[in-house]
C-alpha cells in the first residue's frame, strides 16, 4: 500500500488500525542542519566509513581500497582530496580514524582478523609517525579530551568457522609524548579474565550479559565471548564506557587505575508497551507500527557521553547485531518451524507466525528459551529501534520508543524502512528497520543535542537532550534521493562526527556523516 500523501496515509491508518496516531513533535528552538557538500571518495561501497576533522582537514577510512582519504576542507562547500594513503603496508584494513592536535591514528585490522591488529600514526599531511601493536580486530579508536591517552576497542571477533575465537580487549595508548618513541611495550591491554567464574570481580559481571555461541561453556567464555564495539571518554577523562553490541552490555573502565570497574546488561525493551512498537513484517505492504508480544535487545553499537548538573549520561544507538557465521549462526525468523513458541506464552503462536504478524521478523535463537525446554518463552528481536540515555550506572533514563520508526514514516511513506542498497518500500521492516547506528553529540548556544545515523533509511535525526529525561526531535536530515534509479547520492551512515563552531572552517557547526554504501561523506552546516 504505497500512498503518496501524508494526509491520506495517516487517515487510511487510522480508519484501518494499522498504526496508533503519529506523535505530534513540537517545535524546538535549535539551530537547522542544511547541505553544504557531499565528498565522493570514487570508490563506491565500503569506502567513506569513518571520518575524522582536525585542522580544516577530514580523513576518511576505505575499506575497499585499504586507505585514507586527506580532504582539505578551508572552503567547506567544495572539499578537495589532497592526498589517498595506501594502508596496505601495515595491516589489511581500516576500522577507525581520530584526529587530536597534529596527531592522526588509524586502527587497522590484521590478515587474519583472529591475530593482533595495529594503530598506526600520521601527521595531518599523512606522513607516518609510528605504530603500535593492539589486540584482535581494533573497531574504534578515540582520544580523551584532554589528548594524553588513546583508547581502542579490539572487538576480538571469532574466524567464521569458529575454530579461533580471539579475547575482546581495550587498548589504552599514551599519546602525550614523542610519538615517534612510542613502542608495543608502553601500550596496557585491559581484558575481562578477572570477570570469570573465580574471578576478583566476578561479582561485578551482571549475570543477564549475553554469553552464548560455540565457546560459551569453556573456561574463558567472557574473555572470548565479550567483543568492544565502541568507546566513549567522560569530559572529566576520569571514566570511559565501552559498549559490548552482541553481548547487549556496557562496560565502565576507570582511567585513573586502568582497570574495568564493571559489566552491565542493558535489559530488554518490551515492544507490547504503548509508544513501544515496531512494524515487524515486510510483506503486509503496509506501514504498521503497532505493539507485538516481543522483547528489543537494545545492542548499541555507538555510544557518546554528556554532563548535566554535574551528572553523566550515556547516549546510545541501538542498532542490535547478530553473530553470524559459518560455524554458528544466530538469526532465524518467528515462522521458521526450527523456531517453535511456548503453547501457554503464545497460545496464537499460529497467528504469530503469519508473515503478515511475526513470521518474517528476524530474531534470536541464543535467547528467549527461559526455561531451557527448546521452546521460546520470549521472543528477543536484534536492536531497538530507538536511541536511549543511561545514567553512568548503567541504568535507563529515557527512550525513544517507537519515535524514530514514526518519524520515517511520517517523512517517506512511499519509502518507509528502506534499504540502504535499494529504493525500496518496507524491505527492513523485518530486520531492525531504519537501525539507528551512528551517534555523535554537540553543544550548539547552551543546548546539548545528539545526532543519530540512521543506516538503512539513511541520513541523521537530531534531537535536543539538554534535559536527559524528556529530550524533543528537532530535525531529520537526508541527502538520499528515493526518486532516482541509483541509490545516493549519500546512503548508508556509518559514523556521524560533530564540529563545534569554533573549529569549524565555516565559523558555524558543521555535521559530517560517513556513508559507506555510496562512498561519501556528506558536510551539513548549522544555520
Amino acid at each position: 500500500m504505497r500512498l503518496r500523501g501524508l494526509t491520506m496515509f495517516v487517515a487510511v491508518a487510522l480508519l484501518i488500525g494499522a498504526i496508533s496516531p503519529l506523535p505530534v513533535f513540537a517545535a524546538s528552538p535549535a539551530p537547522t542542519f542544511t547541505l553544504l557538500a557531499s565528498y565522493t571518495t570514487g570508490l563506491g561501497n565500503l569506502s567513506g566509513e569513518t571520518v575524522a576533522f582536525g585542522r580544516n582537514r577530514m580523513f576518511a577510512t576505505n575499506s575497499t581500497s585499504n586507505s585514507l582519504d586527506i580532504v582539505d576542507l578551508s572552503n567547506a562547500s567544495t572539499p578537495t582530496r589532497l592526498s589517498r594513503i595506501d594502508l596496505s603496508p601495515y595491516g589489511a584494513g581500516p576500522n577507525s580514524v581520530a584526529v587530536r592536535g597534529n596527531l592522526v591514528a588509524v586502527a587497522v585490522e590484521a590478515d587474519p582478523k583472529t591475530d593482533p591488529g595495529f594503530v598506526v600514526f600520521f601527521d595531518l599531511n599523512g606522513a607516518y609517525l609510528n605504530r603500535v601493536q593492539v589486540g584482535a580486530l581494533p573497531d574504534m579508536l578515540t582520544f580523551t579530551p584532554n589528548g594524553r591517552l588513546l583508547l581502542v576497542a579490539n572487538e576480538g571477533e571469532p574466524s567464521d568457522d569458529y575454530t579461533i575465537d580471539p579475547y575482546g580487549t581495550i587498548s589504552i595508548i599514551p599519546v602525550s609524548g614523542n610519538i615517534r618513541r612510542l613502542s608495543d611495550r608502553d601500550v596496557i591491554h585491559l581484558g575481562f579474565a578477572e570477570f570469570e567464574v573465580g574471578g576478583m570481580y566476578r561479582d561485578q559481571f551482571d549475570p543477564a550479559t549475553r554469553i552464548f555461541g560455540p565457546t560459551a561453556t569453556a573456561a574463558d567464555a567472557v574473555q572470548k565471548n565479550l567483543e568492544p564495539e565502541y568507546i566513549t571518554v567522560t569530559p572529566d577523562n576520569l571514566f570511559a564506557y565501552v559498549t559490548l553490541q552482541e553481548n547487549n552490555a556496557i562496560a565502565k573502565i576507570d582511567l585513573r587505575y586502568f582497570c574495568i570497574e564493571w559489566v552491565r546488561s542493558l535489559g530488554l525493551k518490551d515492544h507490547s508497551l504503548p509508544g513501544n512498537g515496531i512494524d515487524a513484517s515486510d510483506r503486509d505492504n503496509a506501514i504498521n507500527i503497532v505493539n507485538w508480544p516481543v522483547f528489543g535487545i537494545y545492542q548499541p553499537d555507538a555510544i557518546a557521553s554528556y554532563r548535566v548538573r554535574g551528572q553523566t549520561y550515556l547516549v546510545t544507538a541501538n542498532e542490535g547485531d547478530a553473530r553470524e557465521y559459518a560455524g554458528y549462526a544466530e538469526e532465524v525468523r518467528v515462522g521458521a518451524s526450527r523456531y517453535r513458541l511456548d503453547p501457554t506464552a503464545f497460545p496464537n503462536a499460529t497467528a504469530l507466525k503469519n508473515n503478515a504478524a511475526l513470521g518474517r521478523l528476524t530474531v534470536s535463537i541464543a535467547s528467549g528459551d527461559l526455561d531451557g525446554d527448546g521452546d521460546f518463552d520470549q521472543i528477543h528481536v536484534f536492536g531497538a529501534r530507538s536511541f536511549s540515555i543511561w545514567d553512568a550506572e548503567g541504568r535507563l533514563v529515557f527512550d525513544s520508543g517507537d519515535q524514530i520508526e514514526r518519524i520515517v514514516a511520517e517523512t517517506y511513506p512511499a519509502f518507509f524502512n528502506s534499504n540502504n542498497s535499494a529504493n525500496d518500500f518496507d524491505t527492513r521492516s523485518d530486520n531492525k528497520g531504519p537501525e539507528p547506528e551512528g551517534v555523535a553529540l554537540g553543544a550548539i548556544r547552551n543546548r546539548t543535542y545528539a545526532f543519530i545515523g540512521l543506516e538503512r533509511q539513511g541520513g541523521v535525526m537530531i534531537f535536543d537532550i539538554s534535559n536527559p529525561a524528556a529530550p524533543t526531535f528537532v530535525q531529520y536530515v537526508n541527502n538520499r534521493d528515493f526518486s532516482s534509479a541509483a541509490v545516493g547520492p549519500d546512503s548508508g551512515p556509518e559514523i556521524v562526527k560533530f564540529v563545534p563552531a569554533n573549529q569549524s572552517p565555516t565559523g558555524k557547526p558543521l555535521l559530517l556523516v560517513a556513508n559507506e554504501v555510496s562512498g561519501t561523506v556528506s558536510i551539513y552546516e548549522a544555520n
